[in-house]
């Protein structure tokens, strides 16, 4: 389904961003400064996402001699620092000459706001329309315009496990449903670990969506965020009695952790499962830890959660020229293999070779072309930033109070404000 134009900004933090100047950004650089270096914003700062970065910085070296790779990188989970800083750099007229953003729908904050350029006719020239499938051309246009590349696409609605944990608690299978998930939670409880690893907002937001995704169907999940599902729906209810009932098997200091937290909870042997997304796989790699397990969130059965990491040219950009080479790397055969083998995404072109990827690669790219996709509100392909930070916000509440009316009445108003007018 192609996106439309909004007819406000939907990002509260984002709002700030209208009164930017909007200068353009010629071949030459924005500026006019000639400058050779390419600054590149991302949130990539550690473990399998940075050694991702370092794979394309790489290829960048070599597709685009002259130019000088800058990293802008700010840490955090899910870009929730680099966003605010992000936000201030474009109020000031200071643009980075690209960012990462997710792909989807958080980009109409930015389109809306007049902050990023047209790449459309560099599609064309750079052979973007064949190399990537039809659905995700669709989901990137915007009145007929595409603002980013992608540099892959990721599963959100994934288990992982600590494989010794869990054997020692009796546990032989994977949970296919609900019921068998809660079984094997009680069983790793009575062990004395977590069994259920989590951390602070996002993540929750990512947990709450994939009980959402096995209460309501994939159909009727993806109505949450296109207008067609209302949140009074009675799946809904459900899905908000088996959140609250998972966050009993969590760590109590959940709101205080980022994700690289909880997953070293089950590195340590502290906890069973952790729900993320399958950056997961490559951090893991990265960091030495091999004895992991992973499955699609019990119930959820073959739907694929998607999203994409992707990259725009900022108007106002010092090097355009710079940039644009970048962007054509990051949607290049070598880009996306260089990035995509190391961070643990896998490519968003179709005519990626699968035995050039490690076990877990394999797996999600033969599920990309077989399974039902929906979109993920918490990495931005569903719901815009401000709905977004709004869904965080009524979760980080119900995190401590867990008051079902009060979390209902937040989505309610959450879907009113920020979605999509039936």
């Amino acid at each position: 389904m192609r996106f439309t134009r909004r007819a406000a900004v939907a990002a509260v933090g984002i709002a700030a961003l209208l009164t930017a100047g909007a200068c353009g950004s010629g071949d030459e650089g924005g500026d006019g400064s000639g400058s050779t270096k390419v600054e590149v914003f991302t949130w990539w700062a550690d473990g399998g996402e940075k050694a991702g970065l370092d794979g394309l910085v790489s290829a960048f070296g070599t597709a685009c001699a002259g130019q000088t790779f800058e990293n802008g990188a700010v840490a955090g989970g899910a870009g929730a620092n680099a966003k605010s800083v992000l936000a201030s750099r474009l109020q000031q007229n200071d643009p980075p000459d690209t960012f990462q953003a997710h792909a989807g729908a958080e980009l109409l904050d930015y389109i809306d706001a007049g902050q990023v350029e047209d790449i459309s006719a560099d599609y064309d020239s750079w052979g973007l329309k064949q190399a990537f499938p039809q659905g995700l051309i669709d989901n990137l246009t915007v009145d007929g315009k595409i603002y980013s590349v992608p540099a892959n696409i990721h599963r959100a609605n994934v288990v992982w496990s600590n494989k010794k944990v869990t054997a020692a608690a009796g546990i032989t299978t994977d949970p296919k449903d609900l019921t068998e998930f809660f079984a094997a939670l009680d069983k790793l409880k009575t062990k004395g670990v977590t069994p259920l690893a989590i951390g602070k907002d996002w993540t929750q937001l990512m947990l709450f969506e994939s009980v959402l995704i096995t209460d309501l169907g994939p159909e009727k999940f993806t109505g949450l965020w296109n207008g067609t599902t209302p949140w009074t729906d009675p799946g809904v209810a459900k899905g908000i009695a088996d959140f609250k009932r998972l966050l009993t098997y969590t760590n109590k200091d959940r709101d205080a952790l980022d994700w690289t937290d909880a997953e070293k909870l089950v590195m340590d042997g502290k906890a069973g499962y952790q729900l993320m997304g399958d950056w997961e796989a490559a951090d893991l790699d990265a960091k030495g830890f091999k004895d992991y397990g992973f499955f699609t969130f019990p119930g959820n059965g073959t739907t694929f959660q998607w999203l994409a990491d992707s990259f725009v040219l900022p108007k106002g950009a010092k090097n355009a020229e710079g940039t644009k080479c970048w962007l054509k790397t990051v949607g290049s055969a070598e880009g996306q293999k260089a990035f995509n083998t190391k961070k643990g995404s896998i490519p968003a072109r179709t005519d990626a070779a699968p035995a050039d990827y490690p076990k877990y690669q394999q797996a999600a790219m033969a599920d990309w072309k077989s399974a039902k996709q929906v979109p993920s509100c918490a990495h931005g392909a569903g719901c815009s930033q401000g709905w977004q930070g709004a869904a965080n916000s009524a979760l980080g509440a119900y995190s401590t109070k867990q008051d079902d009316a009060a979390l209902t009445k937040a989505l309610v108003a959450a879907a009113e404000q920020f979605g999509k007018k039936k």
